[in-house]
């Protein structure tokens, strides 16, 4: 038996096909799991200080209720239910470059998780739960930051920033008006210009041929909705299909006029099926799926420019320059 375990190296005994764990990552492993335990214990039961009678303590509750709220935040944060599954993915994918990757501690990752702490405290005297879910956020990544160094911690940066789009940001409810308003400016000058005469008035559209039609471009008209969840698709896609950070960023944040153009031509069809077919129609049940379908296309254009950012501009130039000078056979 002394011969069976003598011959245990690593965290894997090959005889007894059991995880066979050294004293110190046994060790390492209970830390973890009571930091995690106490993680939970602060967020769940001290998390919360806004509205505690619907909501109670726990900020992560006051966070998936707004997932599943369609009365006052319209759907637009139903998406929240994949982010933590997709950057658990990220993890995963990235599971061989965390293993290889040095690890020491780190004081400048005790510093980031200190003040994560602080901005959640700070969230819960200002009772803005939102601030303590980035502290959270915060929390995540300085754990393995301060007990693994930059290197584990440089690998976490985008699964952890995914995160964000967890919490319901209440600023973005400021810009549903503009965006309805330029949709619909939009949308008016598309219809003119195609031949539907029409006015705008607010953020309604009016016909202005005799039997015509009346459209309101209201609040779940305004894209958010879409402008939220093309924003979060865009950013993974960026993350595994562009080679450098500069062409990451510049694709994510073309998600953002992508959503506005998609939004807008999905308004423009709405009120040409209204003008060819009947408001019934077109506010029933084009408008229920159009959205669907003006996503896909927003998805698409979306591949076919990060396919035109990832050629070689160097080589295109190259190509153009031989077809120009070389001579005509």
């Amino acid at each position: 038996m002394m011969n069976l375990l003598n011959n245990t190296t690593g965290i894997w005994n090959e005889q007894l096909r059991l995880a066979a764990l050294k004293k110190e990552d046994l060790m390492q492993i209970g830390l973890v799991s009571v930091i995690i335990g106490l993680i939970f214990a602060i967020f769940h039961f001290q998390g919360n200080t806004t509205d505690v009678g619907s909501f109670g303590r726990s900020a992560l509750l006051w966070m998936v209720e707004r997932w599943s709220d369609d009365i006052e935040y319209g759907g637009d944060y139903s998406h929240g239910w994949l982010i933590p599954l997709v950057s658990l993915f990220v993890c995963y994918w990235n599971r061989h470059t965390l293993a290889a990757a040095h690890k020491e501690v780190s004081r400048i990752g005790l510093a980031v998780l200190v003040m994560a702490l602080l901005m959640h405290w700070m969230g819960a005297k200002a009772q803005q739960t939102r601030l303590s879910l980035f502290g959270l956020i915060g929390i995540i990544w300085g754990i393995p930051f301060y007990l693994y160094g930059w290197q584990v911690a440089k690998q976490l940066i985008f699964p952890c920033s995914f995160l964000i789009f967890c919490i319901p940001l209440n600023f973005l409810d400021s810009i549903t008006f503009p965006l309805r308003i330029f949709a619909t400016i939009a949308s008016t000058g598309l219809l003119n210009g195609i031949g539907i005469p029409v006015e705008r008035v607010g953020s309604s559209i009016h016909s202005l041929s005799s039997g015509g039609f009346d459209l309101d471009v209201a609040d779940p008209c305004s894209g958010i909705r879409s402008l939220m969840a093309l924003t979060a698709l865009t950013a993974v896609y960026a993350y595994f299909t562009q080679p450098t950070l500069v062409r990451k960023w510049a694709l994510f944040l073309c998600s953002i006029p992508l959503a506005i153009i998609a939004n807008i031509f999905r308004v423009t069809t709405i009120a040409v099926v209204a003008e060819a077919f009947g408001t019934e129609i077109a506010v029933g049940l084009y408008h229920d799926y159009s959205g669907y379908i003006i996503f896909a296309v927003a998805i698409a254009m979306m591949i076919g420019l990060s396919t035109v950012m990832n050629f070689g501009l160097k080589e295109i130039k190259q190509r153009w320059k031989y077809e120009l000078l070389s001579p005509s056979s």
